[in-house]
């Protein structure tokens, strides 16, 4: 979850009465507008800061920024990647249908994971300078060894991404949707202006590469938080207090469920979802900064100080998040009816825009439904690139072309991230919006299954590489099949979300972390195992003083330039 992982939260059934909608002329206007200078500024990026005399030609450049972001270009960045359109879509959305226990998790979650970043990313930032390693693949590549384990790692950051940047399509979507754009009897209409959208995407992102989200994400951090802070000041007031609003949710959310008979959410976690509660932050915090766009935006901050500077700063994102997720209450007090095209089928990842839309004049409407939309081109710029990354350094280098030239490397990068962005474009048109996020759900527990390998490998190398591959394997297979055996009450399909209960007992918890477990128990005993029978381990070619360097210490290569690359078996 590369940002804040949305929960499965997806278009009712539910028909309510009204009209077709009509569009909205102000509030589109300011999208528009605001949507045309981020994609000046996304094309300028390309001159922001210089390529130096090889220009935006080496993955270094143009898939790290030059590794030279400062401080506060990283907080807007890895802000930008970490909260999501999908994210300021889907956490008030799980909060106006099922409450807190879908939703608010992410807030605990986002003050988890900053202690993490602190402690562990400042390491593969140092390990990662001293060798020129752009992915997590790289890393694990050079630490045990193992092209095998190298390539599985690789494989999963690019499975686990596509359907992430496929639901950033989401937020556009629901902002579209809101302003009356599209027509629910012509598909090519209705799907016209988000095809435009992510044509403006994949070709800044082509010519200027990581730094167009980094110059964007400052202008769509600025207006989401100038959207949330008006909107958490002025609706409670209009809307009765706080003492209305959750008086209200509680009463929508306890309400019984035709398909289940049961409540159909809590507006806290009860005591039968403390482990599902606890379970899913945890596991979404440990899963975050595995994901490749996460790790792209850490590798391209200048200094390891910058990534302990914006661990600390970081959390300001996670009050603006929880303030987000209360909106979904909000909703709720303000009867709010967040309705598709149609004007009748209820979907409630239109929640927070049609409440802005409502409650709002038509110009500050379009300024928060533009940072929603904004919001979805920062991480959808990142994601892209990072899988990009993971694809020609990882699978194109080291199983095609060893001796590919860093030139040829930043060019095939570039073309497979327009591929990935078309790809998921093509995914979001052509199938149901429900598929999506069951893959992004599962995105989460399969990413979670790459932390024993990378995290492990930032402090031990103890681990043998063939059994950190069979835990990677076990907990891949577990955690597909427990997901796939979550049945949606509603709509009887599987994958129906990413909560179940441990074997053999009652006790419902995230799959990931029992998968993330098992994967580890399975590591541990097959390294005693490996260990005893003396089986070949791979060569280390990091050392002990790599994980503490900064900066001002040299790099063992220079980008595979100046010394032949160490091969992996």
């Amino acid at each position: 979850m590369s940002m804040v992982q949305g929960p499965a939260v997806v278009s009712s059934a539910v028909m309510a009465e009204g009209p077709t909608r009509s569009i909205d002329g102000v509030a589109l206007a300011v999208v528009v507008v605001l949507f045309v200078l981020v994609g000046v500024l996304g094309f300028y990026a390309a001159r922001w800061r210089g390529g130096g005399k090889e220009g935006l030609h080496t993955l270094d450049e143009w898939g790290l920024g030059g590794r030279k972001f400062g401080s506060w270009v990283t907080w807007f960045l890895l802000g930008g990647d970490i909260y999501t359109a999908y994210t300021f879509v889907a956490v008030p959305a799980a909060m106006w249908a099922t409450g807190a226990v879908s939703g608010f998790f992410a807030v605990p979650y986002t003050i988890v994971l900053y202690p993490i970043v602190f402690l562990l990313m400042s390491r593969l930032w140092s390990v990662s300078h001293r060798h020129g390693f752009v992915t997590t693949a790289d890393f694990v590549g050079g630490r045990y060894g193992s092209k095998p384990l190298s390539i599985a790692i690789a494989l999963t950051g690019m499975v686990a991404t596509m359907p992430y940047i496929a639901l950033q399509l989401v937020g556009i979507k629901a902002v579209l949707t809101v302003l009356g754009v599209g027509s629910p009897e012509n598909p090519l209409l209705n799907d016209l202006p988000l095809i435009i959208a992510f044509v403006v995407l994949a070709a800044y992102t082509y010519t200027s590469g990581l730094r167009a989200p980094a110059m964007i994400a400052v202008v769509k951090d600025v207006l989401i938080y100038l959207a949330v802070i008006v909107a958490i000041i002025y609706l409670p007031a209009k809307f009765g207090g706080w003492g209305h609003i959750f008086d209200a949710a509680q009463t929508k959310l306890t309400a019984l469920s035709p398909a289940t008979g049961k409540p159909v959410g809590a507006i806290i976690p009860g005591a039968a979802s403390y482990s599902a509660y606890w379970t899913l932050a945890l596991g979404s915090a440990m899963a975050l900064f595995m994901y490749p766009h996460s790790v792209t935006g850490v590798l391209a901050t200048k200094s390891r100080n910058t990534i302990r500077k914006n661990a600390a700063l970081l959390p300001l994102y996670s009050l603006v998040l929880g303030f987000l997720a209360l909106l979904g209450y909000v909703a709720i007090a303000a009867g709010t009816k967040p309705t598709e095209l149609d004007g009748t089928t209820i979907n409630p990842q239109l929640v927070v825009p049609q409440l802005f839309l409502d409650n709002f004049p038509s110009w500050f409407a379009g300024i928060a439904l533009a940072a929603i939309a904004v919001g979805a081109l920062v991480p959808a710029a990142i994601m892209s690139i990072a899988a990009a990354n993971l694809f020609t350094r990882n699978i194109y280098r080291d199983v095609f072309r060893p001796n590919v030239t860093p030139r040829t490397e930043a060019k095939v990068s570039k073309i497979v991230s327009l591929v990935v962005k078309f790809g998921a474009l093509i995914f979001v048109i052509a199938m149901d919006q429900s598929t999506a996020i069951n893959l992004q759900l599962l995105g989460g527990i399969w990413i979670l299954q790459t932390f024993p390998a990378i995290v492990a490998g930032l402090y031990t190398r103890w681990f043998h590489r063939w059994a950190l591959l069979g835990g990677w394997a076990a907990g891949i297979i577990y955690g597909t099949v427990a997901a796939y055996n979550v049945v949606n009450p509603a709509t009887k399909q599987h994958f129906g979300g990413s909560i179940a209960s441990i074997p053999g007992t009652d006790v419902q918890v995230y799959i990931a972390v029992v998968a993330f477990a098992l994967n580890l128990i399975v590591a541990l005993l097959l390294t005693l195992i490996f260990h005893a029978m003396k089986l070949a381990d791979g060569e280390d070619i990091t050392r002990s003083s790599d994980y503490g360097a900064n900066e001002l210490n040299p790099k063992v290569i220079e980008m595979s330039i100046k010394l032949p690359r160490t091969p992996i078996a």
